[in-house]
């Protein structure tokens, strides 16, 4: 029995791993795909790289820590099964623990330290000072480490104020003899509530992050993917604006020349029209240079073959945008759901952060997820899936609205236009972001399954002292494990995920986090609704006080990917040849 316990423990951290490999490919070929291929720097690309992979590694462990303490517990008979003896569940705790602990501790280190020495690391750089032999490299080191010292300044004080400052947890309170929260409290070490306060106040900071940009990003991602397929693919359009490029040009040479022997100079009328056609050459250009930026040409060769991948898979964007609009809206459903229920029945309210004793309402996602674990691991994927949805969601928000401060658009996030600074600061965002995701998604998604998994306990009187219920032949009396059970017995049997544990401490020890990140949600769920009404309804204008030659090429990027779906035409993208068709010069008029 202890071998298959092994096994299926073993099996869980390989599908992890696999997992983290994943995550790496995939931030090396993000972080390659958005920056400017002009400005590049190693060393900046491999802190994003290192970062992301970290984000992303810190976000699937969830899933990790859901399985793992499901598969301690027999969901059929509600007691542990003989390999869960108490050691090794608690060995299996403490492995999650360190993991837990070293990746946060990493995600908080690359946020305050790494990646900002990294930022004035990129500043410092002089090309000409460095040509002239008057910059070297420990300049530059000491250049960037004078500014970081500020924020190494801030961890230690961070730190400091979580450690000797006490925690409202420890003065107690009405509803903290609980035995729910004595299992909190207990064991609590001064390191593990620093680090408590630390990654609590990150949360809070990432919480309003996540409010306004996976909020956006949320209602975007789905809606761009079914708006994204534009109506003539990227060779026909290069073909047919260097035709009507062609055109234009001379029918400007003729006018230029009709009037060249007049006295009187050009008339009204063919001035007018020579103006009207010098705009159309500008649009013109610019419609040519993004047809070649669609192609990929001047950009690396992974850049080009994700465009290429792009065009394969772009038949389906149409499906999975409609199939991810259903999931956003039953998330949205099932997280306002989860909201009322806290607010109106958590029995310590804003004292310990809207804790949920057990939902009073059906949660749509949550019976999902507790179907699905009859067959691992469906409900693993899911989880792994819904999480990479909202990380999703975030950079969508993210490359929409651009990093701003208040109204001021300070670096813009595209696809090969993304400056080192840009791409850094977004990282830092981002993992700011990922540990508001942890949170929504363990508290207000599926939150029982989030804390017991597939756990159930047998509410039976054992027959015995030292034995465990017999529910063999009462089925009915196997019930899922809360937040608080009534009989001894289920205390030993439910044991709670890490992060569930790491988020409730956070929740008690400092309830103003914890009342913070919950009230945000319903602004979350608020500007999810704005948008997503808004993107369904409205096409968004370009604003012409801000007009410039980047908005010019992005409002003619925007019309041209929402003309109308197009299938046909993908095999042209793929291939990088026009076809030949009819109505070729039609569509390139559109």
């Amino acid at each position: 029995m202890a071998a298959a316990g092994y096994v299926q423990t073993s099996l869980i951290w390989i599908a992890y791993a696999v997992a983290v490999v994943l995550a790496l490919i995939a931030a090396a070929v993000t972080t390659f795909i958005w920056q400017t291929p002009r400005d590049r720097s190693p060393f900046v690309s491999i802190v994003a790289i290192v970062s992301l992979t970290a984000l992303l590694a810190t976000v699937l462990l969830l899933p990790v820590d859901i399985a793992l303490v499901s598969s301690t517990t027999s969901t059929t008979l509600g007691h542990k099964k003989d390999w869960a003896t108490p050691a090794r569940v608690d060995s299996i705790l403490f492995t999650l623990k360190v993991v837990y602990y070293s990746l946060y501790s990493v995600d908080a280190l690359l946020c305050l330290v790494v990646i900002p020495f990294s930022y004035f690391w990129y500043e410092e750089y002089d090309e000409v000072e460095e040509q002239e032999g008057n910059q070297t490299v420990g300049s530059r080191l000491w250049g960037a480490f004078k500014y970081t010292i500020a924020f190494i300044f801030l961890v230690i004080i961070l730190f400091l104020v979580g450690f000797f400052v006490p925690a409202a947890g420890s003065h107690g309170g009405k509803h903290l003899d609980l035995d729910f929260f004595k299992r909190l409290l207990e064991d609590e070490n001064h390191g593990e509530k620093a680090l408590t306060f630390g990654l609590g106040l990150l949360v809070t900071l990432g919480t309003l992050l996540y409010i306004v940009y996976t909020g956006s990003g949320f209602a975007l991602f789905p809606v761009s993917l079914i708006k994204s397929a534009p109506s003539i693919s990227a060779p026909q359009l290069s073909e047919n604006t260097a035709s009507q490029l062609e055109q234009n040009r001379e029918r400007q040479r003729q006018l230029e020349m009709r009037s060249a022997g007049r006295p009187e100079g050009m008339s009204a009328k063919d001035r007018r029209e020579l103006e009207a056609l010098a705009r159309e050459e500008r649009t013109l250009v610019r419609r040519e240079r993004l047809a070649a930026e669609a192609q990929g040409e001047g950009k690396s060769g992974i850049v080009r073959a994700w465009s290429k991948l792009c065009a394969v898979f772009r038949p389906l964007k149409l499906i999975g945008g409609f199939l991810l609009i259903l999931l956003a809206i039953l998330i949205w459903v099932s997280m306002l759901l989860t909201g009322i229920d806290k607010a109106a029945n958590s029995i310590c309210k804003q004292h310990c952060g809207y804790i949920l004793a057990h939902i009073n309402v059906f949660q749509p996602m949550n019976w999902i997820f507790v179907q699905t674990a009859k067959a691992f691991p469906i409900d693993y994927i899911l989880m792994a899936f819904l999480i990479l949805l909202f990380f999703s969601s975030s950079i969508s928000g993210l490359a929409t609205i651009g990093i701003r401060f208040l109204w001021l658009r300070v670096f813009q996030i595209r696809k090969g236009k993304t400056q080192p600074q840009a791409l850094l600061m977004a990282t830092v965002m981002l993992a700011l972001i990922t540990l508001a995701i942890n949170y929504a998604i363990a508290q207000l998604v599926a939150p029982q399954y989030a804390t017991y998994g597939t756990q159930t306990f047998c509410d039976l009187p054992p027959r015995h002292a030292d034995e465990q219920p017999d529910c063999t032949n009462r089925f009915e009396a196997v019930k899922p494990c809360s937040e608080w059970v009534n009989s001894h017995h289920s205390t030993q049997v439910c044991t709670p995920t890490v992060m569930s544990t790491f988020l409730n401490r956070i929740n008690i020890n400092w309830p103003v986090f914890g009342a913070i990140d919950f009230w945000a949600q319903f602004a979350f769920l608020g500007v999810f609704l704005i948008v997503f009404l808004t993107s369904l309804f409205r096409t968004p204008k370009l604003n012409l006080s801000e007009l410039d030659e980047q908005a010019e090429a992005d409002e003619e990027e925007g019309l041209l990917a929402s003309t109308g779906r197009r299938f046909g035409a993908t095999w042209q993208d793929i291939t990088g040849h026009a076809g030949r068709t009819t109505n070729d010069a039609d569509a390139g008029r559109g």
